[in-house]
């Protein structure tokens, strides 16, 4: 019974051991592969292509051209082909490549289609989408156009090749494919991604439509197991039209090196020597760069002696003072805008002093016009005595202006009382002599005498209104009239003039009615 249970503890011991020692090769099968992303054999935007139109680590050929976003492999005209392949080949067993591309074009068909290539060598411009024919390597072709008129295309499909075997182009090389799938991939919203995997002799193709941008709608299009390529190959893509044209785009090309899972990557033995040969090449190409740089800058500080100045001031400064403090940037920035507050302010001083010399040169100039206006004067024109010029007298002012219109009126209100009297005494002396029939002789002496009265009245009116107009129309518009000066100094004004006139004005009219009452008055006698 005892030796049953050992038999029996030691079985379960065994398969227990067993299986716990099968568990880690499970999981050391099924562990991801170490990815190592591989710049000297991928590319992508923006500054993808450089100033001379080069694509770094990349040649490419035909009418193939590249811009700072894609590489356009071949533009939609017509019987057009392009390639564009890696420099140097790889130094990896297996690898994964994403490619990004657009395939554009006018209308419903397009032509050829583009292709991927991993080969043994670069190969020329050839009537397979581009490349030439019967190659060594793999192939994945991406065909726009149905050769054989099944309805099967847009189609994707993979082609290994050894070299002895030509694409056959009536079919679409649908009988030499180890694998493929049917996926449109012309005129997309978003730029169709495909990426082609090889891992342990297992060739896997994934396809991203392009409908969107979402990174992880990627669908399998075929996977092939027990495919061996070329050890060491180059990549490439290439592209071909027809009778139908499209665009053909590569906007990304990234390239992963894949390696077992504790395992460092595999170098070659030619390696070093290609290291070093690309490091004696990169420290010429350095040298060149530093001395044209050189040159350049002695160029520069050739024609900016300032600029020059500044830096060396910058590179003579010593650690400490590399870098400014916030209080020296303050400092710094208040200096900056003094400076900029005073280079204003001289400016407008010396603004304000032209505008002061442009005044100090007109009043030189009027001065000096004065003067010869002046010195013209005293020299004499024409005409000219030698003795001193006449003395005008002053014009009118407005209190002897304001004085002769009062007095002008004082005159004519005594002419009007003069007339009322005068009328009052003709009507008086008029009803008495109808009453007594006085002769008729009387009456028209009478009547005779007032309208010689009444005359020189109206003369006298006349003559004041004209004075008092010519007097206003002077002191209106401050234009005095000319006035002539008496030729001695006891000259007779015009005031005093209307003054006397109008006095013996009164003292004749007051005659002539004393002398007419007194006729009256010896009329009635008799």
């Amino acid at each position: 019974m005892i030796t049953h249970s050992r038999l029996f503890v030691t079985l379960f011991l065994t398969i227990y051991c067993g299986c716990l020692g099968q568990v880690p090769a499970s999981n050391q099968q099924f562990d991801p592969p170490h990815r190592r992303f591989e710049y000297k054999y991928s590319f992508k935007g923006p500054y993808l292509a450089q100033k001379d139109g080069t694509v770094p680590f990349w040649i490419y050929e035909g009418s193939a051209m590249a811009s700072e976003e894609m590489v356009r492999i071949t533009p939609s005209l017509r019987s057009k082909k392009g390639s564009i392949w890696t420099k140097t080949a790889t130094i990896f067993d297996y690898w994964e490549v994403e490619l990004w591309f657009r395939v554009n074009g006018r209308g419903r068909l397009g032509a050829d289609g583009l292709a991927f290539w991993y080969t043994d060598m670069k190969y020329p411009e050839g009537p397979v989408y581009g490349s030439a024919d019967n190659w060594r390597g793999l192939g994945v072709f991406f065909d726009s156009f149905d050769n054989d008129g099944k309805g099967n295309n847009p189609y994707i499909m993979a082609m290994v090749n050894d070299g002895s075997k030509s694409y056959d182009h009536q079919s679409d090389g649908f009988n030499q494919q180890m694998g493929g799938c049917l996926r449109d991939f012309r005129n997309k919203p978003f730029p169709v991604r495909a990426k082609i995997e090889y891992y342990k002799n297992v060739l896997t193709i994934l396809f991203h439509s392009g409908n969107s941008n979402n990174e992880d709608e990627y669908e399998l299009c075929t996977r092939v197991e027990n495919v061996f390529l070329p050890q060491r190959g180059y990549f490439g893509v290439s592209a071909a039209t027809g009778g139908l044209a499209d665009d053909h785009d590569v906007l990304k090309f990234l390239t992963y090196s894949m390696h077992v899972p504790g395992s460092q990557p595999a170098i070659p033995q030619a390696t070093g020597a290609l290291a070093d040969q690309e490091k004696e090449k990169v420290s010429k190409e350095y040298e060149h760069y530093k001395e044209k740089l050189e040159k350049q800058k002695e160029d520069y500080f050739r024609q900016h002696p300032d600029e020059a100045k500044k830096l060396r001031e910058q590179e003579d400064m010593s650690p400490d003072h590399e870098y400014e403090s916030l209080g020296e940037k303050e400092l710094q920035q208040i200096f900056t805008g003094q400076s900029q507050i005073f280079d204003v302010l001289k400016n407008l001083n010396r603004k304000l002093d032209e505008i002061i010399g442009r005044q100090e040169r007109t009043l030189s100039l009027v001065g000096s016009f004065q003067g010869a206006i002046q010195t013209g004067g005293a020299s004499g024109g024409p005409g000219h005595q030698g003795g001193p010029p006449p003395i005008l007298p002053a014009p009118i002012q407005r209190h002897e202006v304001e004085s002769l219109l009062s007095l002008q009126q004082e005159l004519v209100r005594n002419s009007r009382d003069m007339k009322s009297s005068l009328l009052a005494q003709a009507n008086a002396q008029a009803q008495p002599a109808s009453a007594q029939a006085a002769p008729h002789s009387v009456q028209s002496i009478n009547q005779q005498m007032l309208t010689d009265v009444r005359d020189s009245i109206n003369v006298l009116r006349k003559d004041l209104s004209q004075i008092g107009t010519r007097v206003m129309a002077a002191g209106g518009n401050g234009n005095p009239q000319p006035i002539v000066s008496c030729p001695t100094n006891n000259c007779l004004t015009f005031t005093y003039f209307l003054v006397v006139t109008s006095v013996q004005l009164s003292i004749v009219l007051g005659y002539l009615i004393y002398r007419s009452s007194k006729d009256s008055q010896s009329k009635k006698f008799y």
